[in-house]
């Protein structure tokens, strides 16, 4: 059985919508209330009616909810003709046109290729298919709750596969070599083309050449684990066949090698009182983030070779140019508002032998990111602070520099991302990285194909 199959998906008729760039959407765990709103106003039908319907009064258990309501507007898009059935199995080819500049410092601009395809489920640690981030029942469950009532799903996840010469992807650009493109821009610019790849020897090629190579997900660990569980839903209604849909799940294939391949950082900023990971209300003492530069570095001790650099918001930029430029995942940016300054804190041996002892559960690769030495060491270890709110997780220096203007955050932390190859061998070692170790810039469109599953 192959691991990646062709399928009959459902696209947005442009006859009926008009334009594309109208109707899509990014993926539901990005969209905030405000973009909600935006997409709900866009567009009588605009995706987010079904992959983030609202929350409306009245709203029940059983009948009426978020859910049922979803599943009414795609039934009846579909029987409208707003959406339709593509005629004949396809592997679509799938290409985001972006400039760096949107979010970094830079202006080049990439296309980042690769070709959306159902992948054959299995569970983590069983097949052929990796994770690298921890996941949170609550989103399993909501995925699970929309998959269940229209047996569909909406977002593809994005997956990472090894393919030095990029053999898979070029076999494909042959294929769409002069054809013309489905073309969307989403709300950040970024322009994303669709190509159905029909030809059945085509598929036969990708499906010998993908075969025994390994995905690791970089994106969409919840909608994977959500499609592992509706699968198994399915097999335990005695339903589930060798070839039932259910089997697999739509996934956005990337070579780790593509020209296009950007891996962005996750900044954070820091505060004392909020939900935790989990949902629940923390609250820390002030004390413990509310640190000037020289407080800061005396906790940090002989952990932290420390050097204030500047000062004031503004200087946010600079700082990150000069850690960007090192390119080490051992330095640290940190914002402190108590005295406004900016220290650079690089991590020692003595840091190092803490974190063995701190995080010795895990592999030396993982101790040694960025992202696991600022929360399991300096934030958990260092500064006491073993379950803390969740930070806001930023990507631009600029959202960094805005949240620490308004005084709300104690503590900013600017800090280098993970990188593919550091997915792939700890992904290999069993291990999850920390939470927003690895930022995937642009993200993949929701609504350009969805994927039948019942």
């Amino acid at each position: 059985m192959p691991e990646i199959q062709a399928f009959r998906g459902v696209r947005y008729n442009l006859g009926r919508v008009g334009s594309l760039s109208d109707v899509v959407t990014p993926p539901y765990d990005v969209i905030d209330a405000k973009l909600q709103d935006h997409f709900y106003k866009l567009h009588p039908n605009n995706f987010v009616r079904i992959d983030l319907n609202r929350i409306e009064p009245g709203d029940d258990d059983e009948r009426n909810n978020r859910y049922t309501r979803a599943a009414k507007f795609y039934k009846d898009w579909l029987a409208e003709g707003v959406m339709t059935v593509e005629a004949d199995p396809a592997i679509y080819v799938y290409h985001q046109e972006f400039t760096v500049g949107q979010v970094g410092n830079l202006s080049h601009k990439y296309v980042r290729r690769g070709f959306l395809a159902r992948q054959r489920l299995s569970r983590f640690g069983e097949g052929q298919v990796f994770p690298h981030e921890e996941t949170l029942p609550a989103a399993k469950a909501d995925r699970l709750m929309l998959t269940v009532v229209t047996k569909t799903q909406f977002s593809p996840q994005f997956g990472l596969y090894p393919d030095p010469e990029c053999e898979a992807q070029n076999l494909l650009e042959e294929a769409i070599a002069g054809k013309t493109p489905i073309v969307a821009t989403d709300h950040l610019g970024v322009v994303h083309r669709l190509w159905p790849v029909t030809d059945v020897e085509v598929h036969s090629k990708l499906t010998a050449v993908m075969g025994p190579k390994p995905m690791f997900i970089a994106d969409g660990h919840h909608r994977y684990e959500t499609a592992c569980n509706y699968r198994d839903q399915v097999g335990d209604s005695g339903e589930l066949t060798p070839v039932h849909p259910a089997n697999y799940t739509l996934m956005m294939c990337v070579a780790m090698d593509d020209p296009g391949m950007i891996v962005m950082p996750t900044h954070r900023l820091f505060r004392t009182k909020g939900p935790a990971a989990d949902g629940k209300p923390v609250e820390l003492p002030a004390a413990q983030l509310d640190l000037t530069a020289e407080e800061l570095a005396a906790k940090l001790g002989d952990c932290f070779q420390t050097r204030v650099v500047a000062e004031g918001p503004e200087a946010a930029k600079d700082v990150w140019e000069e850690i960007e430029t090192a390119d080490q995942q051992g330095q640290i940016g940190l914002f402190t508002r108590k005295d406004g300054k900016w220290t650079i804190a690089a991590v020692a041996d003595a840091g190092h032998a803490r974190m063995a002892e701190a995080a010795k559960e895990h592999g030396d690769e993982w101790r040694g990111l960025g992202v696991s030495l600022l929360h399991r060491l300096i934030m958990q270890d260092l500064l006491g602070c073993e379950t803390m709110p969740k930070p806001r997780y930023v990507h631009l220096v600029d959202e960094v520099v805005d949240g620490a203007k308004t005084g709300e955050f104690p503590m900013a932390a600017l800090v280098m991302p993970a990188t593919v190859e550091n997915v792939r061998s700890i992904s290999l070692q069993g291990e999850r990285m920390p939470a927003k170790s690895t930022y995937f810039y642009p993200k993949l469109l929701s609504g350009l194909v969805v994927n039948p599953v019942g």
